[in-house]
């Protein structure tokens, strides 16, 4: 049974070899990627993080993905435009927080919730910062080209 199924699998390559279906195939004549590397079990995890451009924070256990959310708090933050958008920000990560903490799985890392008021508090103070101190200039003042504005009376008239 199974010589039966053997060839009726090579027959159909054949066919579909003399039809061409196999030319120009992407990757035709290029060397298989990782061959000589030695196997590794996640491989394909792997390859599908890169091809889809996941970041690899999402194979962490929930805690250390907590831990790694509240590290990037100030980060996160910055560019929120008003403070009670600062606060709903924690409030929803300390809502995770506390999730976990009441059933908590995955290894014993302790996270605790944010302190709301410091995260404001540093928020207040690098928007002060942002404010007090001027925007570099791209443009050099020398290097600008002479302004030329619209000038009604230098219209061309349609002839």
């Amino acid at each position: 049974m199974t010589n039966i199924w053997e060839a009726a699998v090579e027959a159909e390559i054949r066919s579909a070899q003399e039809r061409g279906e196999f030319d120009n195939l992407p990757g035709a004549g290029k060397p298989i990627p990782g061959r000589n590397l030695p196997y590794d079990e996640s491989w394909w995890i792997k390859s599908f993080m890169r091809r889809e451009k996941l970041p690899s924070d999402l194979l962490l256990p929930t805690p250390l993905q907590l831990r790694r959310r509240v590290e990037q708090v100030p980060d996160e933050v910055r560019d929120l435009p008003t403070e009670q958008a600062v606060r709903d920000f924690c409030a929803l990560l300390n809502a995770d927080i506390i999730a976990w903490l009441r059933l908590p799985t995955g290894p014993r890392v302790v996270v605790r919730p944010v302190n709301v008021d410091e995260v404001v508090r540093r928020w207040r103070d690098d928007r002060r910062s942002a404010m007090a101190s001027p925007a570099p200039s791209t443009v050099a003042d020398d290097d600008r080209a002479p302004r030329r504005g619209w000038r009604p009376w230098r219209r061309r008239s349609a002839a």
